[in-house]
């Protein structure tokens, strides 16, 4: 009696082993693709090693003062003369996105000055992204004039809202930059601290624009799908690690 017992016992506790062994297979399935799916939801909107998914404002390839190299994207302000000249100018991607968190990482050289500017309608009608799209501005705080401006500081949702508090690195130090456009709300983030909230295409939306440089811009802050821009401010900056989850 004993003896069955004790095989009864065996085999209850070989199911009760099996089934729990299924069971941390599943789970361990359901944890990888659960995983996967989340990190598919970014989009990357550089590889790293070419333009693909962008081009120059207006059409054609990308400036050759835009260059790769050990992953990132730099505008060689060197080999071009000013801002807006040469081989440069603004570049966008080839989609338009509407309710979106980008994020992506920048350093500006010294006394330099540039920025990410999205929500951009392209179209003969307008000759650079900013006069449609907003500016998340990239600066040199300590270095560049522009600074001395309030609302044109780095992390300032230029000339429109000014930074909270100052999160900025010195020139030639990595940032990581956000952007999330959701439905009319907007945050900007730098460096894990949100420092710019607001509400586009309101009246309050509207007066900021009304009391800023874009005021006589009719299509200025209107649009609410557009392509996302690297501004050529005529300043060596580099960008890496660009990437995008539609909302």
């Amino acid at each position: 009696m004993q003896r069955q017992n004790w095989i009864l016992l065996s085999l209850s506790a070989a199911l009760i082993f099996g089934c729990s062994g299924e069971k941390e297979v599943e789970n361990t399935e359901e944890e990888t693709q659960a995983s996967t799916t989340t990190q598919e939801e970014w989009i990357s909107l550089f590889d790293g090693k070419s333009f693909d998914g962008w081009h120059k404002y207006g059409g054609g390839e990308v400036g050759k003062a835009w260059k790769i190299e050990n992953g990132e994207l730099y505008l060689d302000a060197a080999n071009k003369d000013g801002w807006q000249t040469g081989d440069g100018g603004d570049i966008v991607t080839d989609e338009e996105f509407e309710n979106f968190h980008l994020k992506y990482e920048w350093k500006i050289a010294p006394n330099g000055n540039s920025g990410v500017i999205f929500l951009v309608h392209e179209s003969d009608e307008y000759d650079y992204p900013w006069q449609t799209g907003p500016e998340m501005q990239v600066l040199d705080n300590e270095g560049h004039p522009d600074a001395e401006i309030i609302s044109h500081r780095a992390g300032d949702l230029y000339d429109l809202i000014v930074s909270s508090e100052e999160t900025v690195k010195p020139a030639g130090e990595w940032n990581l930059a956000e952007i999330i456009a959701n439905n009319g709300n907007l945050q900007l983030r730098l460096n894990d601290v949100t420092i710019v909230e607001t509400t586009m295409w309101t009246p309050e939306w509207e007066e900021l624009i009304a009391n800023s440089k874009f005021k006589d811009m009719p299509g200025f802050g209107k649009y609410k799908k557009g392509k996302i821009s690297l501004q050529d401010h005529g300043d060596l900056v580099h960008f890496r690690n660009i990437v995008l989850k539609k909302l």
